[in-house]
């Protein structure tokens, strides 16, 4: 027992290079810190510029504009009937909207708005999505080609693009038995009224548009 002990006793210590211990420290240091895990949130990475936040405003007031339109129509103004016909304000505001923005914009919109229209309940018939983009558009396209841009002009093509709507509408109904020809004056009455609310309406709907810049190109 004795001879063992010194033998153990007698053994020198094992010598570590300075490799050995920085990497022991560096492999300590791992195992000890432990960093947090990285999260992002949409905000965080999102950063919008001064331009893109007043664009995001004007299409924001736009369809409020829209939704106003819509609420005002089917609460009060559906209820007031002159001659068998009240207005089409909702219609009118997305035809305003589209003729405003241009092709390039307004053509978007306009599918997008009369998608929503329909799906809201106050639509007619599924049709009016296709009634009012090609309308829609179209207008906007004739102006820009033969028109300058001025308040007269734009109004003028809305109304124009509303009671081709309207009578779009009336052949619809015709063609699947649900009116007759004795309705037509109430449709042609309904794109008198709207039109004359839009005249009052495009002052709002212009003074929109200018926020954030003009995006339209002529």
């Amino acid at each position: 027992m004795t001879e063992k002990k010194k033998r153990r006793a007698g053994r020198a210590p094992k010598q570590r290079t300075l490799t050995e211990l920085f990497r022991r420290n560096q492999r300590k240091k791992r195992n000890e810190f432990k960093p947090d895990p990285t999260t992002s949130t949409w905000l965080k990475t999102q950063k919008l510029t001064r331009l893109q936040r007043l664009r995001l405003v004007k299409w924001v007031l736009y369809a409020l504009i829209v939704v106003v339109c819509l609420v005002l129509q089917d609460v009060i103004l559906g209820q007031i009937r002159l001659f068998g016909a009240t207005t089409d304000l909702a219609v009118g505001a997305i035809l305003l909207i589209t003729v405003i923005e241009g092709t390039d914009v307004g053509s978007l919109f306009v599918l997008i708005a009369s998608a929503l229209y329909w799906f809201s309940g106050s639509a007619p018939t599924p049709l009016c999505i296709a009634l009012l983009t090609f309308f829609g558009v179209g207008a906007t396209m004739f102006r820009q080609m033969y028109w300058h841009r001025s308040r007269g002009t734009l109004t003028l093509c809305a109304c124009l693009a509303l009671t081709l709507y309207e009578l779009g509408l009336f052949g619809v109904g015709l063609f699947y038995g649900l009116t007759y020809w004795g309705r037509l004056p109430s449709f042609l009455l309904t794109s008198v009224y709207t039109s004359l609310v839009m005249i009052p309406l495009y002052s709002l709907v212009n003074k929109t548009g200018l926020i954030g810049g003009n995006t339209w190109k002529e």
